[in-house]
């Protein structure tokens, strides 16, 4: 099986696929995703999210916040099964998501645990990390903001954010409040598009 050009080992072909059918199922009762585009669950969101580990392929410890249906933090953890290291500390308030995402590692034999707490209380209970991964939840900002615990004064903590075409607007109003590094990373699945690697951040106001 190969997604987004890149070969995926039959283990992790299964546990995706587990994983895919848990969510089909809890999604008929609470909403995960955009019912829109449950149809094209694979692409969507599979796809997608497989981007991030992708692209950092290193057993490490995430914080991925606001995790919602697992997309990308629940990916990034059954990606990391294959490597038997790393972790990701998935964050997220809602009480019924949040035991969604349990059922999903637990069933799926992913590297990760849930804090079903707000975001803003996420440091104080999560020690460092080395990167951060973020989709559908805030502007880049708003991100930046949520990360500045983990990240500042961290020069080998990264964030890892899901943009679609508006990105470079979030960039111009981010860089007034902030100074970081950028890399821009196009999406394989939406053509407009891009992850943004942030690097070295440090505030300016």
């Amino acid at each position: 099986m190969e997604l987004n050009g890149l070969r995926v080992s039959r283990e992790t072909q299964d546990r995706l696929q587990h994983f895919a059918t848990l969510f089909q199922k809890w999604a008929k009762t609470i909403n995960l995703v955009a019912p829109s585009t449950l149809d094209d669950l694979w692409r969507r969101h599979i796809a997608d999210s497989s981007q991030i580990f992708q692209i950092h392929p290193q057993p490490i410890t995430w914080v991925d916040l606001g995790s919602g249906g697992g997309f990308p933090g629940v990916i990034t953890a059954i990606y990391l099964a294959e490597l038997q290291d790393g972790w990701v500390h998935l964050v997220e308030s809602n009480h019924k998501k949040a035991a969604f995402l349990r059922t999903a590692l637990r069933e799926t034999n992913a590297r990760g645990s849930v804090h079903a707490i707000r975001i803003e209380d996420a440091p104080a209970e999560i020690g460092g990390c080395d990167a951060i991964s973020a989709r559908a939840l805030a502007d880049l900002d708003g991100l930046i903001g949520y990360s500045a615990a983990w990240m500042l004064g961290k020069e080998n903590c990264r964030g890892f954010f899901h943009k679609g075409r508006d990105y470079l607007r979030e960039i111009d109003k981010a860089r007034g409040r902030w100074e970081f590094d950028l890399l821009e990373h196009k999406s394989a699945v939406e053509q407009e598009s891009v992850i943004l690697e942030i690097s070295n951040l440090r505030r300016l106001v």
